[in-house]
């Protein structure tokens, strides 16, 4: 869980509960602040979830570019919700969630 910190940052120098060098319209606004240990396991969240996106992605594109051959097509379909389950495993594992039977 991340907690946010509540601060005041001055509109016009920006300056946040420190002494700055201020042009003269200071006017505070609330605005909130996480720690860098939150914002580094944010990040890492993410990096891991964009490479998720992406082996889904890629997945996605094989399914899009299969063709059965003549006469396989049952067998073509199966593999492809073969792949389709592996892919929702994927998935689910990375949200901790079971995926469909």
């Amino acid at each position: 869980m991340t907690d946010y910190i509540q601060v005041w940052q001055c509109i016009g120098c920006g300056r946040i509960e420190a002494p700055q060098t201020c042009i003269g319209v200071c006017r505070d606004r609330k605005a909130f602040m996480v720690g860098k240990d939150d914002h580094e396991r944010a990040l890492a969240a993410n990096a891991a979830l964009q490479q998720q996106l992406e082996r889904t992605r890629a997945m996605l594109l094989r399914f899009g570019r299969a063709e059965p051959k003549p006469g396989q097509w049952e067998n073509s379909w199966r593999a492809l919700q073969a792949q389709v389950q592996e892919a929702l495993a994927m998935l689910a594992s990375a949200d901790g969630v079971k995926p469909p039977a």
